[in-house]
């Protein structure tokens, strides 16, 4: 299957320190790979990597053919129209409606009249539970319900690739469980390439077709849940281990 984002021999360190160090993988089209590690393993500068956000001090990042770091600035937002990323913030407008945020990125493109916009963002809202919010503020909302209405925003930006950033995490448990099927739900509606960064095994284990697992600038495991269960790898095991001791 060909791959849709590739980082091949990529680093990246600040303030003289390396955050990533030759890491290289790839995500296929139409795959969910979920990216885990401890705090301050460049979890999510890899994403930023991804979006452009940041430059690499070296390296290849390709996102749907294209080398990223090579983009000029009017060519990274053409990018962010197909490929697009869930902030852990929800990034959301506070002076729009929940409504009205889901409906921006329709609104940008001028070939779409309202009628068109009713529908889809209607439908986004009902898919993801959102209804009876459509009205509300973004400050009138949970944690959780900021970043279900930033999930449905990016949808509706019809990317061919979304990029989610600690999704469950600040979040309680059961906003927690909400969030990981709304996830499922897009990967099984959609079928979107799709990068999940999580400290969250039990979110990775139901989502991932395939894991990264991220240490000391480098990929220490990189594979399918089955396995990193069978890993003998003492990094793997340790860090397994501790997040099954810290469930409650």
């Amino acid at each position: 299957m060909e791959s849709f984002f590739e980082f091949r021999h990529v680093y990246k360190g600040f303030d003289g320190r390396a955050i990533l160090h030759d890491v290289s993988f790839d995500v296929r089209a139409g795959e969910t790979v979920c990216i885990m590690g401890r705090s301050g393993v460049g979890k999510s500068v890899t994403l930023k990597l991804i979006m452009g956000f940041l430059k690499p001090d070296s390296g290849q990042i390709i996102a749907d053919g294209i080398d990223v770091p090579l983009l000029s600035e009017a060519e990274l937002t053409q990018m962010h129209k197909k490929i697009t990323m869930v902030f852990q913030s929800g990034a959301l407008f506070d002076s729009l409606t929940v409504f009205d945020n889901v409906a921006f990125p329709l609104r940008e493109r001028e070939h779409e009249n309202e009628a068109e916009v009713e529908t889809v963002v209607t439908g986004l809202l009902s898919m993801l539970d959102l209804n009876d919010q459509r009205g509300d503020y973004p400050a009138s909302l949970s944690t959780g319900m900021k970043r279900a209405v930033a999930i449905a925003r990016a949808l509706a930006a019809r990317p061919k690739a979304i990029l989610y950033d600690e999704p469950t995490t600040m979040v309680d448990p059961m906003m927690s469980h909400t969030i990981a099927d709304l996830i499922q739900r897009v990967k099984r509606q959609y079928k979107l390439t799709s990068i999940v960064v999580t400290h969250d095994t039990s979110l990775a284990r139901k989502l991932a077709d395939r894991l990264i697992m991220l240490h000391e600038g480098g990929v220490r495991f990189f594979g399918t849940v089955e396995e990193m269960d069978a890993s003998q790898d003492p990094v793997v095991r340790e860090f397994l281990q501790q997040d099954e001791l810290a469930l409650p």
